[in-house]
């Protein structure tokens, strides 16, 4: 690759990295895990960086290799078994909650925790449909599938998010 293209993906990784990697973690719902997903992305772009004549579409093929990985990920046989990781109690720094902020805080623990125990495909779609702001159209082009199958899949993966939810949510409201 020349030296032009190369400070090209340079400025490009620099400008996107915090997103795709937020982007992975919502999809796996570990740090980890999202670091290593976002880095066989990027490693793919790369790869591909000096025949991608579309700039405008590289966020796309970035989402695509990320959601791809994600799933062929969960297909290992090593990743079957899951075991979820707790979060540390964090302190208030001066000793007082604010209330607030630990419902959002319990509220998102709860989110992230129901979205682990989605299927992989529907947790793409709820994480690219609803976190990342695609429409039904542009989730499709990210995923390779038809608009029918974005549209079934987000209808199956928010009915087990709910399902699942259902206890946290119930556990939240009882805790307030």
């Amino acid at each position: 690759m020349e030296q032009r293209e190369e400070q090209e993906f340079a400025e490009y990784f620099a400008a996107r990295r915090d997103a795709v990697r937020r982007t992975a973690f919502m999809l796996c719902g570990d740090w980890h895990r999202a670091d290593d997903l976002a880095q066989t992305a990027f490693v793919a772009l790369h790869r591909k960086w000096h025949k991608i004549r579309d700039r405008g579409a590289l966020d796309a093929y970035v989402r695509r290799t990320l959601v791809r990985a994600m799933i062929d990920e969960t297909r290992r046989p090593w990743r079957r078994e899951r075991s979820v990781d707790e979060l540390p109690e964090v302190a208030h720094p001066n000793g007082s909650g604010d209330a607030t902020v630990g419902d959002s805080v319990a509220t998102r623990s709860a989110l992230l925790d129901g979205l682990r125990r989605v299927p992989p495909r529907q947790r793409a779609v709820l994480v690219l449909r609803f976190l990342e702001g695609l429409d039904v159209a542009a989730t499709a082009e990210a995923l390779k599938c038809s608009e029918g199958t974005v549209k079934s899949q987000t209808a199956r993966g928010l009915t087990a998010l709910r399902d699942v939810l259902g206890d946290a949510l119930d556990d939240l409201r009882s805790a307030s």
